[in-house]
């Protein structure tokens, strides 16, 4: 009597392999060996046995267990409890997704919805809008180019007055049996591609694809607060689906254009406010622009210098489902003087003689390290 290969040799894994590892090379070898896939070749198709043999005891704890400790001998004079190999649950499965591999679907299409009726496509829709109106919020009028049902046959793609018929190859189950060897395998049906009917006599408005392409109308509301890239989805409101299948949904892609004087970061808006070099020094008011139309002025005090930041509370963008805002952040830029006149120049003479390192702090402070600087060095 010949002795048996060792099981685990078979599926080229070890001793130790798991579930998912022997799954996967029992897979990878059936395909290999498979009769199908090699016609007429006696050896091949004893391999697929031998391996379908081993992967049903190792796929199977009990049977792992009995086959460790006894080897063949486990199953043989009834020893096992199982009275030798069979074909349980998980082989069957495995085996059916082997076949999924090697043959594929008969419609080409894989799996599908039971029903074969098709949900309908997603839809995207690109709306760009003002930083004014994502702080107060609108109500968007949309035109989208979509597939919608046919009015003529409602959808169903058969021809007013007739409707479809059961599929005469699956009798209407919508999937058909086929014999692979010793397997028989369910597939989607390829002359109704699952839908478990046909239609003999199509709606000539839509060709009895159930539906037409339109341009519809659509209202959305953006409430305020909104940021850029905010994604609103619209249920249902998608392409239609195949012969009364469900809409698919619509989803609309928000972006802010930019503006002329306000960044956005979160719910905080920042203004960069150009101020004079008297007002800077001598303080002053200067207005500044707010998304809510009312006017607003920031105080500035007395020695500002640029890059000073004043804030202004609750006047930045509002905060979705709250009623708080953010705040405004105004940031000075001290402006030099240009393109002076003599009288100007005089001025601005007579003020630097008149000025001192109280008056300039931070310049008598640098100059005077500088001047330290280069005396050290030259020491």
């Amino acid at each position: 009597m010949a002795t048996k290969t060792d099981y685990y040799e078979l599926l080229q894994v070890s001793r130790t392999a798991t579930e998912t590892e022997l799954k996967s090379s029992f897979r990878k070898l059936a395909m290999k060996h498979h009769p199908d896939r090699n016609p007429g070749d006696k050896a091949a198709e004893a391999r697929f046995k031998e391996l379908n043999e081993a992967y049903q005891v190792l796929s199977d704890a009990q049977k792992r267990a009995a086959y460790d400790r006894f080897g063949h001998a486990a199953f043989e004079n009834g020893m096992g409890g199982g009275g030798g190999p069979g074909f349980g649950n998980d082989f069957a499965s495995s085996m059916a997704d082997i076949f999924e591999d090697l043959f594929g679907d008969f419609s080409g299409r894989g799996r599908q919805r039971s029903d074969g009726r098709e949900r309908g496509s997603d839809l995207r829709y690109n709306l760009e809008i003002t930083l004014e109106e994502a702080y107060a919020g609108k109500t968007a009028t949309l035109k989208v180019p979509t597939a919608i049902a046919c009015e003529a046959c409602s959808g169903t793609g058969a021809k007013p007055g007739s409707k479809a018929k059961q599929c005469p190859t699956c009798g209407g189950y919508g999937r058909v049996r086929a014999s692979q060897g010793f397997f028989s395998i369910e597939r989607t049906c390829p002359n109704c591609q699952g839908r478990g009917e046909v239609i003999e006599d199509p709606c000539r408005s839509c060709n009895g694809a159930g539906r037409v392409t339109r341009e519809r109308t659509l209202s959305v509301n953006i409430p305020a607060g909104v940021e850029d890239g905010t994604r609103i989805r619209l249920a249902n409101e998608g392409e239609a689906g195949l012969r009364g299948g469900p809409n698919g949904d619509l989803y609309i892609f928000l972006s802010l254009k930019p503006h002329p004087f306000l960044q956005r970061d979160g719910a905080d808006l920042f203004c960069r406010a150009p101020v004079s070099m008297v007002k800077a020094a001598l303080g002053g008011e200067v207005p500044v622009p707010v998304l809510d139309g009312e006017e607003c002025t920031v105080k500035i005090p007395e020695g500002a210098q640029t890059g000073k930041q004043i804030r202004i509370r609750g006047r930045g963008m509002p905060i979705l489902r709250s009623r708080d805002k953010g705040d405004l952040y105004v940031q000075l830029v001290v402006e030099t003087p240009q393109k002076l006149n003599a009288r100007q120049r005089e001025l601005l003479r007579e003020f630097e003689q008149e000025s001192s390192k109280d008056t300039q702090p931070e310049s008598a402070s640098f100059f005077a390290k500088v001047r330290e600087f280069f005396g050290g060095a030259a020491q």
